[in-house]
């Protein structure tokens, strides 16, 4: 269990700050507003409030009870939002679970999260049932979206079920909002509890600034990915519309835009790079944008440039964990000589560059980044150790996260990222940042991705390599991609090859695998 006793910096918390009491309010205030978008299909506020009602209902009628965990193995639609808010008006946590995922790490999340319910769709259907049956001794309720079986029953038979209001539920600040599990493809990842405090710190903070009820928002991250939740918990406390847009390409994005006169939208780099490399970006009608958001991974220099000339939107680039804690914001546009940053501190969050002593470090040095704010999360589920090894506390005796990013800070207190702690290159005692490497091999006009990894050297300890994905066309040879490089960097940053790549791994949200990268190298 997630530990009860972090002491995180705190927010205020009412009665009726949590999302479901959010939703009732809009359908009081709005009811013929729109809250969800599909395809053809929409929601207004009362139809979704009235939805979530009748989860509420049938979840407790099943005999989960406030605390409960309900987990969900589904592509996004109308139906997740309204079993995610059912669910919350209900008391549940809700595990949504990554569609990614093996089926045996799956079954083991199941088991991990002591979830009491499973609601999935029919494209995982098979899936679905092998992972309720790993932990069928907990399951009080299995439900199929869009299919039902001996073992599954109908979705839309439960939720048209006749069955009595479900009883006020009080939902207190430290109550479990979600576990989300961490990114990965293989093993299992740590579940990361958020309350519902620290899931207000994000909707009520200040980045609800950047959204009214006039916002839509579309949706192209799976639910799953805490990507996904910042516009999409916000637009929704804000009362805006949330389009829904199923599978990412970048025709179905810009279609969405035009169809619905998209505000707002949450992507991640891969996906920018997708948009502007489509032929049908530059016929696109983008007036309606207004506010562009990226985050999970640093978006490049030159991405944000193309963006800001190519676009009417205001970009934002968001720096943080799943876990919360340190939070910085580059406001693009404000800011068009920091591009290569990730921005300053967000408001309420303290963020600090800390060395292997735990001292601060001035502005240029680098260091590990550290940071704290009211949104944190509660704790790695059943992983105490984990937590722990998380946690630093300054002199004072405060408590910080550690991000394992290293970075240094200017002297305009912008944040700069250099690599992952545990991914520097250590080559001849010097360390190579592999951000360094990739930024000037982007920079190359044939380059689409780059990743550079360190792998072993006799002579060196380890030395850095390129693994490069060339442009369509693209003609430029191994040995010429990194005499390019070479020539612009170091002495000790020098490059030991390029290898050239059909494609780089990456997880749901476009996150480079590095480890799967590596991995070859290193069990030879």
């Amino acid at each position: 269990m997630p530990s009860p006793t972090l002491d995180t910096p705190r927010i205020a918390w009412q009665p009726g700050d949590d999302l479901a009491d959010i939703v009732a309010r809009h359908a009081r205030d709005n009811p013929d507003g729109v809250a969800l978008v599909r395809g053809d299909t929409r929601r207004t506020w009362a139809e979704l409030h009235q939805r979530a009602e009748r989860v509420a209902a049938g979840v407790m009628n099943a005999g989960l009870r406030p605390g409960d965990r309900l987990a969900v193995l589904a592509e996004n639609s109308i139906e997740y939002a309204e079993v995610f808010f059912g669910a919350l008006r209900a008391g549940a946590c809700v595990v949504p679970l990554p569609t990614m995922a093996s089926a045996d790490a799956l079954a083991r999340m199941m088991v991990d999260s002591g979830s009491r319910a499973l609601f999935a769709s029919g494209a995982y259907g098979a899936v679905a049932r092998s992972v309720a049956d790993a932990a069928a001794e907990r399951v009080a309720l299995r439900v199929g979206f869009d299919f039902d079986d001996d073992a599954f029953q109908r979705y839309a038979a439960f939720a048209d079920r006749p069955a009595a209001p479900a009883p006020p539920v009080p939902i207190g600040a430290d109550d479990a909002f979600d576990v989300i599990y961490s990114s990965g493809t293989t093993g299992i990842p740590k579940g990361i509890v958020h309350s519902h405090a620290a899931r207000k710190a994000s909707y009520g903070g200040g980045r609800a600034a950047y959204f009214d009820e006039r916002s839509v928002n579309v949706i192209a991250t799976p639910f799953y990915s805490n990507t996904t939740s910042v516009t999409w918990f916000i637009t929704t406390a804000r009362g805006g519309t949330n389009v829904l847009l199923g599978k990412f390409t970048p025709e179905a994005l810009l279609d969405a835009v035009e169809r619905h006169r998209v505000t707002h939208a949450m992507l991640v780099p891969v996906q920018y790079d997708r948009i502007l490399q489509s032929p049908r970006f530059a016929a696109t009608d983008l007036s309606s944008l207004r506010m562009l958001f990226s985050t999970s991974a640093p978006l490049a220099a030159a991405t944000k440039r193309r963006i800001l000339d190519e676009t009417p939107a205001d970009l934002i680039e968001i720096y943080g964990l799943t876990e919360g804690g340190p939070v910085a914001i580059l406001e693009a546009r404000r800011h068009p000589d920091k591009l290569a940053s990730v921005g300053r501190p967000a408001p309420g969050h303290d963020v600090r560059i800390i060395d292997d002593a735990g001292r601060d470090v001035p502005a240029g040095q680098a260091g590990e980044v550290i940071g704290r704010s009211p949104n944190m999360m509660s704790g790695y589920l059943n992983r105490p150790d984990d937590t722990q090894a998380m946690l630093f506390r300054d002199a004072s005796g405060a408590l910080f996260f550690r991000t394992g990013d290293l970075g240094r800070f200017d002297e305009d207190g912008f944040l700069y990222l250099l690599d992952r702690k545990k991914d520097v290159i250590i080559s001849g005692g010097f360390n190579v940042y592999a951000t360094d490497l990739e930024g000037v091999l982007a920079k190359h006009p044939e380059v689409a991705e780059v990743a550079v990894i360190g792998v072993p050297s006799e002579r060196w300890g380890e030395t850095p390599i390129a693994l490069v994905v060339r442009k369509a066309g693209g003609a430029a040879t191994a040995d010429e991609l990194r005499e390019y490089c070479n020539a612009r960097v170091g002495k000790a940053q020098r490059l030991a090859q390029v290898e050239l790549r059909e494609a780089l791994p990456r997880n749901a949200i476009g996150k480079v695998l590095k480890r799967e990268l590596r991995d070859p190298y290193w069990k030879k």
